[in-house]
């Protein structure tokens, strides 16, 4: 199969997809084009994502089903193989498959072409490779809602249904001038030892893709109550609230530890806490008046 190599840049790092060749690729990966750039602007590489031989199963032997998930893009299986990991994504009588190398560095995949949305599966892949190779790059990709204002980016983690795009979203309504930079799986980097944000390609059912980066102002976990309180957190405690938010395959010891070292360190240098919140005008209040400390009515 002839291919063509397409070449994304993403929270910093850009990475290499080959596609048959002929491929739209804008409207194969629409919320992709923003980060698209030259070839000849790559560097080096995050990670390739390349295509198996027609005919071919890529990954090796299946060792171990390691999780097993449903979601729009239907069932998600993750295994351990001889040489790294195996990922088949099925939607109905379709089955794709992905390998990765242990540190997801390299990335092989067989697709159903005939399936109609082949791309979301393909968009899905990556953003599945993305969240693990940057691990070793003093990143992480987090399960967030992000804002930016006055040059600072604020981001809302906690549960699935706590109400973080709910309070991005008030946030907007709220403090003029802030705007969404992702509505569900921002990026946290380490850059010269300060945390900043990025936006990315995927962002759950918000259309919201933009390549921009801002130093973190903020890091906030929700947790719905009557009452709207917020608490610093600094250390462990600082940590325990990244975690849960954080994109990693937790059984890997080596991608865990790199997960590990990144956090603890983004640990001591953004704020972060938890905001026990309604959603309403208070809770901004009280979450922008915590992270700026000051008092400002909103």
């Amino acid at each position: 199969m002839l291919t063509t190599t397409h070449y994304f840049r993403v929270g910093g790092f850009v990475f290499s997809v080959s596609l048959p060749a002929g491929s739209d690729v804008r409207a194969l990966l629409p919320s992709f084009v923003p980060f698209m750039v030259d070839g000849n602007d790559r560097g080096g590489l995050l990670f390739s994502f390349t295509l198996a031989p027609p005919g071919a199963e890529p990954g090796g032997s299946r060792s171990r089903l390691l999780e097993e998930t449903d979601n729009d893009m239907g069932q998600l299986r993750l295994y351990s193989s001889s040489s790294g990991y195996v990922v088949d994504v099925t939607r109905g009588a379709f089955t794709h498959c992905m390998s990765a190398s242990p540190d997801f560095s390299s990335v092989e995949a067989s697709l159903v072409w005939s399936d109609a949305n082949v791309g979301g599966v393909l968009s899905s892949m990556l953003r599945i490779a993305y969240a693990q190779s940057v691990l070793g790059h003093d990143a992480v990709s987090v399960h967030a809602a992000a804002v930016y204002y006055e040059g600072k980016a604020y981001l809302f983690m906690g549960k699935s249904g706590t109400g973080k795009s709910t309070h991005a979203s008030l946030w907007m309504k709220h403090v003029p001038g802030s705007r969404l930079l992702n509505d569900d799986n921002p990026v946290l980097r380490l850059v010269d030892g300060k945390a900043c944000a990025y936006g990315t390609p995927w962002s759950g059912k918000t259309h919201c893709y933009k390549q921009l980066s801002f130093p973190v102002g903020g890091i906030v976990r929700l947790v719905q109550s009557p009452v709207n309180r917020f608490s610093l957190k600094d250390g462990v405690d600082a940590f325990i609230v990244l975690y849960p938010g954080c994109s990693v395959i937790s059984e890997d010891v080596n991608l865990r530890n790199r997960l590990y070292d990144t956090l603890s360190r983004l640990a001591e240098s953004a704020v972060i806490g938890t905001l026990e919140c309604r959603p309403d005008a208070e809770a901004v209040g009280v979450c922008y008046n915590a992270l700026h400390n000051t008092e400002v009515n909103i």
